[in-house]
């Protein structure tokens, strides 16, 4: 069961400018702002979405990539780790005015790297289940000063609450195209 303190969730400001983050980020970030919900219940949705969604999957497709070349389901929940490890890490350096530039990650090579397709199917939805809840606790600690604060990260300007936001549209984006492709 996952835990999460909703407490003082009016510093969690839903309207964010576009000058917050890269267009790149947009197919993201509008749609969960659009829902109207915090930052932090975001993040609680859609990791419970996420999880009662892949905790249903068929043994059989664990390793299962609908096409050569592309990720498996254990692949993409590693994905999702990883790139939340890597945005949590900025937003924690944006909100704590850090003041340097970010480099970005080569996603593919972080999944080559993980052994994602080696490692227990459950073990992954728990690591990524326990992540959200860290992720949703720093969120919690940010002030509206912090959450408004930027900083640059792969060339790309992002503000931390546009981050909070990214994080929860960037499972959505993986979610869906699980479904599509895999369940």
């Amino acid at each position: 069961m996952l835990i999460f303190s909703l407490a003082n969730l009016h510093k969690f400001l839903i309207m964010i400018s576009e000058n917050e983050y890269a267009p790149f980020y947009s197919g993201y970030i509008k749609p969960i702002i659009a829902n109207g919900k915090y930052i932090v219940e975001n993040l609680k949705d859609y990791q419970q979405e996420f999880d009662g969604v892949l905790r249903k999957v068929d043994k059989d497709k664990f390793n299962y990539s609908y096409k050569p070349n592309k990720w498996t389901i254990k692949e993409v929940i590693q994905h999702l780790i990883d790139a939340e490890r890597v945005f949590a890490y900025r937003a924690l350096c944006f909100a704590r005015n850090e003041g340097v530039d970010l480099p970005g990650f080569n996603q593919d090579e972080y999944v080559l790297n993980s052994f994602a397709k080696e490692r227990d199917y459950y073990f992954l939805l728990n690591e990524m289940a326990t992540l959200r809840v860290s992720t949703a606790q720093m969120y919690l600690s940010f002030t509206e000063e912090a959450l408004l604060r930027k900083g640059k990260a792969s060339g790309n300007i992002l503000s931390v609450r546009a981050i909070g936001y990214l994080l929860s549209g960037h499972q959505r984006h993986h979610l869906n195209v699980l479904r599509k492709y895999y369940l």
